[in-house]
């Protein structure tokens, strides 16, 4: 975690911009956002450890105040394990008399496991649109990745929990959909409230 803080700190202004920011943290687990699409999705890969430790996920969801939705795990935990892909879900109602867009942030805790959960398809991965009370199961299917075996810090560590905060969306100046909420809550949400280099609201106004 240290050394990847040293990193964004060294690369200046480069990752002060909000997508890079996020990029580069989906890319190596900083501020513990999972990684997506990182090339670690080869079938020589997504083949459990038999012999291996199975590891708890929990999930938790949460919405914004601003948000009519029921947002709910279908399931409280699954045992998985390394290299061993697993399907869950969640299930979102919209509870107003009108469509509704909505945005996921999510992270995973602890930290350290976060360079090693990958989410091979899920619903946080675009917005989400439901109509006027419209109920939808939304599906996740995720791994955490074998090379977890050989990280120190990740040796006694059985628990895992995956959080989703759903938001309504509104159009930046730019015409992209974000979080409609304050930064630091977003913030917060994703992982980021105790990072220094996390995106300030005037990088995002600036995208």
């Amino acid at each position: 975690m240290y050394t990847a803080a040293v990193i964004v700190l060294g690369v200046g202004v480069t990752y002060a911009a909000v997508p890079l920011y996020r990029m580069f943290c989906a890319a190596t687990g900083f501020a513990g956002t999972p990684q997506v699409g990182m090339g670690k999705f080869e079938p020589e890969r997504l083949v459990p450890v038999e012999n291996a430790k199975r590891i708890k996920v929990h999930f938790n969801a949460d919405t914004s105040d601003a948000l009519p939705w029921t947002f709910t795990p279908q399931q409280k935990f699954v045992s998985v394990l390394p290299g061993e892909t697993s399907l869950a879900f969640y299930k979102a109602k919209n509870n107003s008399k009108q469509d509704i867009i909505g945005i996921a942030t999510y992270n995973v805790t602890p930290d350290r496991i976060a360079p090693y959960f990958g989410k091979v398809e899920c619903f946080c991965f675009e917005e989400q649109k439901l109509l006027a009370g419209e109920e939808v199961d939304m599906p996740l299917l995720f791994f955490i990745d074998k090379d977890v075996l050989d990280d120190p810090s990740c040796r006694n560590l059985d628990d895992v929990v995956l959080s989703y905060t759903f938001f309504r969306a509104r159009r930046n100046a730019q015409g992209h959909l974000e979080p409609d909420a304050p930064d630091d809550i977003v913030q917060a949400s994703q992982g980021f409230a105790e990072y220094e280099m996390a995106p300030k609201v005037e990088d995002r106004k600036s995208e």
